[in-house]
Protein backbone atom coordinates (compact mmCIF):
# COMPACT_ATOMS: atom_id res chain seq x y z
CA UNK A 1 0.00 0.00 0.00
CA UNK A 2 1.07 3.47 -0.48
CA UNK A 3 2.12 5.81 2.75
CA UNK A 4 -1.27 8.05 2.94
CA UNK A 5 0.07 9.76 6.14
CA UNK A 6 3.83 11.61 6.79
CA UNK A 7 5.21 12.07 9.90
CA UNK A 8 8.70 14.73 9.98
CA UNK A 9 10.29 15.89 12.63
CA UNK A 10 12.65 19.19 12.95
CA UNK A 11 14.47 17.09 16.00
CA UNK A 12 17.67 16.36 16.26
CA UNK A 13 17.52 14.62 19.02
CA UNK A 14 17.62 10.66 18.98
CA UNK A 15 14.13 9.28 19.83
CA UNK A 16 13.34 12.63 21.17
CA UNK A 17 9.90 13.63 22.76
CA UNK A 18 8.82 14.96 19.27
CA UNK A 19 9.76 12.27 17.47
CA UNK A 20 7.99 10.06 19.70
CA UNK A 21 4.59 12.01 19.93
CA UNK A 22 4.23 12.17 16.01
CA UNK A 23 5.06 8.08 15.86
CA UNK A 24 2.36 7.66 18.02
CA UNK A 25 0.02 9.35 16.59
CA UNK A 26 0.75 7.90 13.12
CA UNK A 27 -0.24 4.46 14.90
CA UNK A 28 -3.36 6.27 16.04
CA UNK A 29 -4.61 7.10 12.60
CA UNK A 30 -4.18 3.32 11.85
CA UNK A 31 -3.68 3.93 8.38
CA UNK A 32 0.06 2.77 6.29
CA UNK A 33 2.53 6.02 7.63
CA UNK A 34 6.03 6.99 7.36
CA UNK A 35 8.35 8.89 9.75
CA UNK A 36 11.20 11.36 8.63
CA UNK A 37 13.55 12.99 10.66
CA UNK A 38 14.82 15.99 8.97
CA UNK A 39 18.40 15.90 10.99
CA UNK A 40 19.05 12.59 8.57
CA UNK A 41 19.31 14.08 5.39
CA UNK A 42 20.08 17.20 3.78
CA UNK A 43 17.05 19.99 3.10
CA UNK A 44 18.72 23.12 3.02
CA UNK A 45 16.10 26.84 3.14
CA UNK A 46 14.76 27.98 0.06
CA UNK A 47 17.50 29.60 -2.70
CA UNK A 48 15.08 31.98 -4.46
CA UNK A 49 16.11 30.56 -7.74
CA UNK A 50 11.93 30.46 -9.17
CA UNK A 51 13.45 27.71 -10.97
CA UNK A 52 10.45 25.87 -9.99
CA UNK A 53 7.74 28.19 -11.26
CA UNK A 54 7.01 26.20 -14.39
CA UNK A 55 6.62 22.62 -13.08
CA UNK A 56 6.31 23.00 -9.10
CA UNK A 57 9.38 20.75 -8.46
CA UNK A 58 12.70 22.51 -6.76
CA UNK A 59 15.68 22.36 -8.66
CA UNK A 60 18.13 22.77 -5.57
CA UNK A 61 20.18 19.34 -5.57
CA UNK A 62 19.47 18.28 -2.02
CA UNK A 63 16.89 15.48 -0.36
CA UNK A 64 14.30 17.97 -0.53
CA UNK A 65 12.74 16.95 -4.08
CA UNK A 66 12.75 13.34 -3.33
CA UNK A 67 11.17 14.28 0.39
CA UNK A 68 8.68 16.80 -1.78
CA UNK A 69 7.28 13.65 -3.82
CA UNK A 70 6.74 11.55 -0.37
CA UNK A 71 4.38 15.01 0.95
CA UNK A 72 2.74 14.93 -2.67
CA UNK A 73 1.64 11.56 -2.44
CA UNK A 74 0.40 11.77 1.50
CA UNK A 75 -2.75 12.33 2.30
CA UNK A 76 -1.60 13.98 5.27
CA UNK A 77 1.44 15.49 7.55
CA UNK A 78 2.11 15.44 10.76
CA UNK A 79 4.79 17.90 11.41
CA UNK A 80 7.14 18.51 14.62
CA UNK A 81 9.29 21.13 15.57
CA UNK A 82 10.90 22.76 18.79
CA UNK A 83 12.01 26.42 19.61
CA UNK A 84 15.78 26.97 20.11
CA UNK A 85 16.24 30.47 21.29
CA UNK A 86 12.27 31.04 21.28
CA UNK A 87 12.09 30.38 17.45
CA UNK A 88 11.41 28.09 15.49
CA UNK A 89 14.21 25.19 14.81
CA UNK A 90 16.49 25.74 11.42
CA UNK A 91 15.64 22.22 10.09
CA UNK A 92 11.91 22.57 10.42
CA UNK A 93 12.26 26.29 8.74
CA UNK A 94 13.97 25.04 5.63
CA UNK A 95 11.22 22.64 5.22
CA UNK A 96 8.74 25.26 5.10
CA UNK A 97 10.80 27.49 3.11
CA UNK A 98 11.23 24.84 0.42
CA UNK A 99 6.75 24.39 0.54
CA UNK A 100 6.60 27.11 -1.65
CA UNK A 101 7.79 25.05 -4.78
CA UNK A 102 5.20 22.92 -4.07
CA UNK A 103 2.28 25.98 -4.21
CA UNK A 104 3.76 28.43 -6.76
CA UNK A 105 1.18 28.93 -9.01
CA UNK A 106 -0.25 25.67 -9.09
CA UNK A 107 -0.78 24.26 -5.23
CA UNK A 108 0.43 21.04 -4.82
CA UNK A 109 -0.57 21.50 -1.15
CA UNK A 110 -4.16 22.38 -0.72
CA UNK A 111 -6.99 20.22 0.88
CA UNK A 112 -4.00 17.84 2.15
CA UNK A 113 -4.84 17.24 6.29
CA UNK A 114 -2.30 18.30 8.55
CA UNK A 115 -1.40 18.50 12.25
CA UNK A 116 1.61 20.06 14.00
CA UNK A 117 4.02 19.43 17.10
CA UNK A 118 6.13 21.56 18.71
CA UNK A 119 8.52 20.99 21.64
CA UNK A 120 9.36 23.91 24.07
CA UNK A 121 10.79 25.47 26.54
CA UNK A 122 9.04 29.07 26.92
CA UNK A 123 4.89 28.98 26.52
CA UNK A 124 5.07 32.99 25.55
CA UNK A 125 7.38 31.73 22.63
CA UNK A 126 5.78 28.50 21.90
CA UNK A 127 2.27 30.62 21.55
CA UNK A 128 3.83 32.69 18.92
CA UNK A 129 5.31 29.67 16.81
CA UNK A 130 2.33 27.96 17.18
CA UNK A 131 0.36 30.94 15.61
CA UNK A 132 2.95 30.98 12.63
CA UNK A 133 2.59 27.71 11.55
CA UNK A 134 -1.05 27.61 11.94
CA UNK A 135 -0.98 30.92 9.56
CA UNK A 136 1.60 28.86 7.11
CA UNK A 137 -0.16 26.12 6.54
CA UNK A 138 -3.94 26.88 6.92
CA UNK A 139 -3.59 30.48 5.15
CA UNK A 140 -0.37 30.06 2.76
CA UNK A 141 -0.74 26.47 2.13
CA UNK A 142 -4.39 26.21 1.98
CA UNK A 143 -4.19 22.63 3.77
CA UNK A 144 -6.41 21.95 6.69
CA UNK A 145 -4.80 21.87 10.50
CA UNK A 146 -6.80 19.19 12.12
CA UNK A 147 -5.14 20.19 15.22
CA UNK A 148 -1.96 20.96 16.97
CA UNK A 149 0.45 20.70 20.29
CA UNK A 150 2.58 21.55 22.46
CA UNK A 151 5.08 19.58 24.18
CA UNK A 152 7.26 20.49 27.43
CA UNK A 153 10.69 19.86 26.20
CA UNK A 154 13.97 19.72 28.02
CA UNK A 155 16.72 22.39 28.53
CA UNK A 156 20.17 20.93 26.72
CA UNK A 157 21.67 21.40 29.68
CA UNK A 158 20.86 18.58 31.50
CA UNK A 159 22.05 16.19 29.51
CA UNK A 160 25.31 17.82 28.16
CA UNK A 161 27.18 16.91 31.26
CA UNK A 162 28.83 20.10 32.53
CA UNK A 163 25.53 21.96 33.16
CA UNK A 164 26.11 22.13 36.95
CA UNK A 165 29.83 23.48 36.03
CA UNK A 166 29.09 26.03 33.44
CA UNK A 167 28.62 29.45 34.00
CA UNK A 168 26.37 30.03 30.87
CA UNK A 169 23.82 27.16 32.43
CA UNK A 170 20.49 27.38 31.35
CA UNK A 171 19.80 25.46 34.69
CA UNK A 172 21.05 28.17 36.72
CA UNK A 173 19.22 31.01 35.04
CA UNK A 174 15.96 29.42 34.76
CA UNK A 175 15.96 27.80 38.30
CA UNK A 176 17.91 30.12 40.68
CA UNK A 177 22.15 30.16 41.26
CA UNK A 178 22.12 27.16 43.68
CA UNK A 179 20.23 24.95 40.94
CA UNK A 180 21.56 21.72 39.93
CA UNK A 181 20.53 19.26 37.44
CA UNK A 182 19.54 16.54 39.40
CA UNK A 183 16.97 19.20 40.60
CA UNK A 184 15.49 19.42 37.54
CA UNK A 185 12.39 16.99 36.68
CA UNK A 186 13.29 15.62 33.29
CA UNK A 187 10.08 16.34 30.58
CA UNK A 188 8.68 12.72 28.79
CA UNK A 189 5.86 13.40 26.51
CA UNK A 190 4.27 10.11 27.68
CA UNK A 191 4.03 11.35 31.14
CA UNK A 192 2.12 14.78 30.19
CA UNK A 193 -1.07 12.96 30.09
CA UNK A 194 -3.64 15.97 28.78
CA UNK A 195 -1.21 16.17 25.39
CA UNK A 196 -0.87 12.56 25.38
CA UNK A 197 -4.63 11.82 24.95
CA UNK A 198 -4.96 14.82 22.84
CA UNK A 199 -2.03 13.34 20.05
CA UNK A 200 -3.99 10.39 20.03
CA UNK A 201 -7.73 12.15 19.24
CA UNK A 202 -5.90 13.88 16.59
CA UNK A 203 -4.37 10.87 15.32
CA UNK A 204 -7.30 8.99 15.42
CA UNK A 205 -9.46 11.98 13.77
CA UNK A 206 -6.78 12.33 10.82
CA UNK A 207 -7.54 8.53 10.47
CA UNK A 208 -11.13 8.96 10.57
CA UNK A 209 -11.54 11.64 8.27
CA UNK A 210 -9.20 9.67 5.73
CA UNK A 211 -11.88 6.71 5.92
CA UNK A 212 -14.41 9.18 5.47
CA UNK A 213 -12.98 10.70 1.92
CA UNK A 214 -12.38 6.86 1.17
CA UNK A 215 -16.51 6.43 1.02
CA UNK A 216 -16.91 9.49 -0.74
Amino acid sequence: MSIEVLGISGSPIENSNTDRLIQAMLEATEREYEFVKLSRIIVRPCFACKRCVPDNICKVKDDFPELAEKIKKARALIIGAYTPYKQIDGFTKALLERFWSLRHVNNLLRGKLCATVLTYLTPDAADHVNQSLATELEQMERMELVGQLMVKGNLTCLTCGVGDECEMSGIKRRYGPEARSCDVPYSRVEDQQEVWEKAMRIGRLIGQRLRTMDRS
